[in-house]
């Protein structure tokens, strides 16, 4: 069980530090974000998992109730594979911490949900002050498509339930009848993939953990590549250029005031519009994709071998 908990130790480290740094530096993800994104989320889980057995195996060898428990109804030799000869001092110590670590985590996440139940009621309740709702027994309801009296030009997603699309009278003024449907392609793009959700999370655990080189770049590159990928939702509906200039139309009016990193963004995904880069071929993209399903088994595959090995 030492060499076990050891070997997750080892595992949870490096899907922390040297591997998101790594893949924080590739250039491939820009072309495929859909891919970009699999593996970001498949390397949290590993991440995750690794915690979790670890927390699991290092109780149990401490806890002679807990080992009982989980090895009770297992065959004598599977029992002997997991039977510590005696709990090193580190393991009380990494089991603290890591239990310390799970609860801080579902703090963070419920803290995260119940922020963002709360910012999506407040915008709600802007968004009735701008567009009260129409009285009742008219005919016509809002449906999903909201206009905004608004000088400047924007658009955005409000999900929830009903979700909405947003637009201001002044993008309706700026752009032409084909950037429009760009731009609410784009929109669609994130409510179908459900980005909110995949920012929230990323957004909640750089916020929890600060420190790890994982959550941080995990929090920039879904910033980054669910853009990338409303995009190029976009781009395959109504054109490169199209959403290029409809991009550029909705953010001049935003200029110096918006921060350097979202104006480099912009500007990364204008070039990228005008200057499609290559996409992976297909062989690359499924060997990607399945070595980062296969990562979150790492942990599993670490934590039951001795058990598998026992029963041979």
């Amino acid at each position: 069980m030492t060499s076990c908990l050891l070997l997750l130790c080892a595992l949870g480290l490096a899907v922390a530090v040297p591997v998101p740094r790594a893949l924080n530096r590739a250039t491939w993800p820009d072309r495929t974000p859909v891919l970009g994104l699999w593996v970001w989320q498949c390397l949290v889980a590993t991440a995750l998992l690794s915690c979790v057995t670890v927390l699991v195996l290092g109780t149990a060898a401490i806890f002679r109730t807990v080992r009982d428990h989980l090895f009770g109804s297992a065959p004598p030799g599977v029992v002997a594979a997991y039977q510590p000869t005696s709990a090193p001092a580190w393991a009380t110590a990494l089991v603290l911490l890591t239990a310390a670590g799970a609860a801080w985590t579902v703090a963070v996440l419920a803290g995260q949900l119940r922020a963002v139940r709360r910012a999506r009621a407040a915008a709600r309740v802007r968004l009735r002050e701008r567009a009260p709702e129409l009285p009742a027994g008219l005919p016509a309801a809002r449906g999903p498509l909201l206009v905004l009296e608004e000088e400047h030009a924007d658009a955005w997603w409000m999900p929830g339930d009903p979700s909405r699309l947003v637009v201001t009278t002044g993008a309706l003024r700026r752009l032409t009848d084909r950037q429009l449907d760009a731009v609410l392609a784009h929109e669609r793009g994130h409510a179908r993939a459900r980005h909110d959700w995949l920012l929230h999370l990323s957004a909640a655990l750089a916020v929890g953990f600060p420190k790890v080189p994982l959550f941080t770049h995990f929090c920039e590159q879904t910033h980054r590549l669910v853009e990338l990928d409303a995009d190029d939702t976009a781009a395959r509906q109504c054109g490169h250029v199209t959403t290029a200039l409809a991009l550029i139309e909705l953010n001049q009016h935003r200029g110096i005031r918006s921060r350097a990193s979202s104006r480099r963004l912009l500007d990364d995904r204008v070039n990228r519009l005008l200057t499609p880069p290559p996409t992976l071929e297909p062989r690359q993209r499924t060997r990607i994709a399945a070595a980062a399903a296969l990562a979150p088994l790492l942990p599993l595959l670490i934590t039951f071998a001795p058990g598998i090995d026992a029963l041979d």
